[in-house]
């Protein structure tokens, strides 16, 4: 066969395996999805729940955090899982566990059934969070192994979209029916809202199982388990049979020299082998800094980010919807980029840009913040019994609150004004609403012990793992800062925030699409699974760790300083992705060992 013909026959034998690849991708993306919808779904049905449900706020607060309990005591043990009984089947398990999670919250009529379906999401999440970047790793090949993986995130991001939405529609028909005035009609529809809310989200979870049990397993770990005729028929699945061998020989080669190097010390390699130790700790570092990029408190705080910088309520929340929009659309494009600019290249222009964003954002912050004005003093005076306060604020206690804060604050007397308490009981900090004293239908500041302490010793660790939880619960209210800043203009805060978008714009971009791409493609095929496991719990522990100093920090120094601290951490990220990443777009999972094998593999 001349060699036109073998070209031919390979790209015809190519294009026969595009509706295989293209199944795969589907049913891990659903895989995002879900884990997206189990992180967003209980922000829209929580209104619901907690007006017809009868819980107080401690079980209401343990119920949204039982997820987060999950995920974390399943990212444990997901490794060792998906090792034991394979990623195909622990897809399928996950899904599974979503599936039951959905009709056990929605016939609910108690607290403990609502508590262990929420753990149940929980645990889907953390089995999902490994093992799906895991498999779409070992399974694509190394032409679409960045695209497939980014999917996942997208998807992510589409299925928090997707529960805003659900509660946005059920909240509108909700509206309709407040205006017929019948009390029981209204209560009988919002126990319906949350239920229904849950019931939505039940078909991609029964596709993603059946779906899983349809996909072939992943072959690297067929292959691991000695099963290589399987391992060859799964990568046939959705390789031409020249890549399949190919693939094959290299997963060869790797075992062969793996074995040589364990005969040649008299056992097993050690996992502080280079090859294993630096990928290891260049995945850790890439996940902690992505954490440190301060995404999720940017995320979380948006609205009140935006009120400081001069923005009204509402257009604060608008800015949220095009936080969010930005975060979905932008990240189709890293999607589209991945395979073909590469990794190393995504993550440098996403970090740079994200520097930038953040430095221009935190000036916005520092020119407004060195005018702003701390009344603590005088507003800790105003706490009643020693563990609650309730603070009207408008224009004439602003002035009041002003007046005794010496000439800093006389400078700023009759302006419209921003107020934020930082407040704390004993071990555990809080922050207020952000009020305006020209906005006539705002409500008082509020502070009760009740919405302010974890629920439980478990609650209490993910907030504050050093804290006692016991004796804060019998500590006096304590103001830790009354921050009083003039209202920014309104120009001044669509500034700062296109810089905020810009910011969610490059993180999506770069670490948003190549942080899954890199916690899966830089591990060896002998730690992946355990490794990812690790290094996603570090992920984890690093996300509560600046969830707990956020408010703090930024009740002492302020958002500006918070801001050029992020961007301090994000430079180490550049760094890190620029100098020291190697470039692994188009090359084969062994490949990539090979690098940190040191036997000259390609950059």
């Amino acid at each position: 066969m001349s060699q036109s013909s073998k070209l031919a026959a390979d790209s015809a034998a190519a294009e026969s395996k595009t509706g295989a690849v293209r199944f795969l991708l589907f049913i891990a993306g659903l895989g995002g999805l879900l884990y997206g919808i189990d992180v967003g779904i209980i922000a829209g049905a929580l209104p619901y729940l907690e007006a017809t449900s009868g819980l107080d706020a401690n079980q209401l607060s343990f119920i949204v955090a039982a997820v987060l309990l999950g995920s974390v005591i399943s990212t444990l043990f997901a490794g060792v899982l998906a090792d034991l009984i394979g990623r195909k089947y622990l897809m399928a398990i996950s899904g599974l566990l979503f599936v039951v999670s959905i009709p056990m919250i929605a016939l609910s009529h108690g607290y403990a059934n609502l508590v262990l379906g929420r753990l149940l999401q929980g645990i889907s999440a953390g089995l999902i969070g490994v093992v799906v970047p895991l498999y779409l790793a070992e399974c694509l090949s190394a032409s679409t192994r960045g695209k497939g993986t980014g999917i996942f995130q997208w998807l992510l991001t589409l299925g928090i979209v997707a529960a805003a939405l659900i509660a946005i529609l059920f909240s509108m028909w909700l509206a309709g029916v407040e205006k017929l005035g019948d009390a029981d009609k209204l209560f009988a529809a919002k126990d319906l809202a949350w239920r229904s809310i849950f019931w939505v989200s039940l078909p991609p979870g029964l596709l993603f199982v059946i779906g899983s049990l349809i996909v072939p397993e992943s072959p690297r770990w067929l292959f691991r388990r000695g099963r290589k005729d399987a391992a060859l028929a799964a990568l046939l699945k959705t390789r031409t049979p020249r890549q399949a061998d190919i693939e094959m020989q290299e997963m060869e080669d790797a075992a062969a020299a793996e074995t040589s190097k364990s005969s040649g010390r008299g056992g097993k390699e050690s996992l502080l082998h280079r090859r294993y130790i630096l990928p290891f700790i260049l995945a850790c570092i890439i996940l902690s800094c992505t954490q440190l990029t301060g995404v999720n408190s940017i995320i979380g705080y948006n609205a009140t980010i935006l009120i400081q910088a001069g923005l009204s309520d509402v257009e604060a929340h608008w800015g949220y919807v095009i936080l969010t929009s930005v975060n979905f659309l932008v990240t189709m494009i890293g999607v589209a980029l991945v395979d073909r600019n590469g990794r190393k290249f995504l993550l440098a222009l996403g970090t740079a840009g994200i520097i930038v964003s953040l430095v221009c954002a935190g000036w916005m912050f520092h020119r407004t913040e060195a005018s702003r004005v701390d009344c603590r003093a005088a507003v800790q005076k105003m706490v009643a019994d020693g563990d609650k306060l309730q603070l009207p604020f408008d224009q004439s206690k602003a002035d009041e609150l002003l007046t005794t804060a010496g000439s800093a604050g006389q400078s700023i007397v009759g302006k419209p004004v921003t107020m934020i308490i930082i407040y704390s009981f004993k071990d555990f900090v809080s922050a207020t609403s952000v009020v305006r004293s020209d906005d006539k239908n705002g409500k008082p500041i509020e502070i009760k012990r009740d919405n302010s302490l974890p629920t439980s010793a478990v609650d209490a660790f993910f907030k504050n793992p050093f804290a006692n939880l016991a004796a804060s619960q019998k500590a006096p209210l304590k103001i830790e800062n009354a921050l009083i800043t003039p209202v920014p203009s309104t120009q001044n805060g669509w500034i700062t925030a296109c810089c905020i978008f810009g910011f969610m714009a490059f993180f999506a971009v770069g670490p948003g699409v190549c942080v899954w791409l890199a916690l899966s493609e830089l591990m060896p095929t002998r730690i992946r699974s355990n490794g990812m496991s690790i290094a996603l719990l570090i992920n984890q522990a690093v996300s509560t760790t600046i969830a707990a100093i956020f408010l703090p920090t930024v009740g002492k120094y302020g958002y500006g300083t918070m801001f050029f601290a992020f961007a301090g951490f994000t430079v180490i990220y550049f760094i890190t992705a620029a100098l020291f990443l190697p470039e692994t777009k188009g090359k084969t999972l062994e490949e990539i060992e090979e690098h940190f094998g040191g036997r000259g593999a390609k950059q």
